[in-house]
């Protein structure tokens, strides 16, 4: 399948992400508050946000954080809304595409519309652009959260994100449920897998 064809890289799915933001902002604003002090917490540094989206995190991040994704209604929505975002095959030429130019690398519920070898296709693409004993961010929705989006290809669980990293040379650090204990992910939506890992000093940039 080709990235253009995916259904994340469709319009109609930019749109739907509009729209559920939209609703966050009208009832879910007290509940978004621990998500965005998570982010800025376990992201340090200068952030690249794989995945982007139109730009949750970005926004939570503020000017320390640049996103890339390959949904091009995304990004324009992310640029008006004054955040530093790029598609995914403009990145490399860009100004913000440096090697070994970010300390955290955060990869935010993208994994699991991926097949196995795509994101492990990813994470080798956008490690160059992390430095030496960088730190990368894994994050992916439990059973609930899983199930509520049909473009959803691939459910993974803690097993699988340290497969993900060992596989792509990456040193998990730890791991955890949020933001409440993993038996709640089974009913409540917006509970996740995180797992946080480093980029070794050998790992070649």
């Amino acid at each position: 399948m080709s990235e253009a064809a995916e259904p994340t890289a469709r319009p109609e799915y930019a749109f739907r992400l509009v729209k559920q933001s939209r609703a966050r902002g009208k009832w879910l604003v007290p509940v978004q508050a621990p998500y965005r002090a998570h982010i800025r917490r376990v992201c340090q540094g200068s952030v690249l946000d794989v995945g982007c989206g139109i730009g949750r995190n970005l926004e939570h991040l503020g000017r320390r954080a640049v996103g890339v994704d390959h949904n091009a209604a995304s990004v324009q929505v992310a640029r008006r809304r004054g955040l530093r975002a790029h598609l995914s095959a403009e990145f490399a030429d860009s100004t913000e595409g440096r090697s070994a130019g970010y300390d955290t690398l955060l990869v935010a519920h993208v994994l699991e519309h991926l097949s196995e070898a795509d994101g492990h296709g990813l994470l080798n693409t956008y490690l160059p652009y992390l430095r030496p004993a960088g730190r990368v961010v894994l994050i992916c929705p439990q059973e609930r959260g899983y199930g509520s989006d049909p473009t959803h290809a691939r459910f993974l669980g803690f097993e699988n994100l340290a497969q993900l990293c060992q596989s792509t040379g990456l040193l998990v650090r730890r791991h955890y449920s949020f933001p409440f204990p993993r038996p709640v992910g089974r009913v409540f939506t917006h509970n996740e897998f995180v797992v946080v890992a480093a980029k070794p000093h050998a790992l070649l940039a």
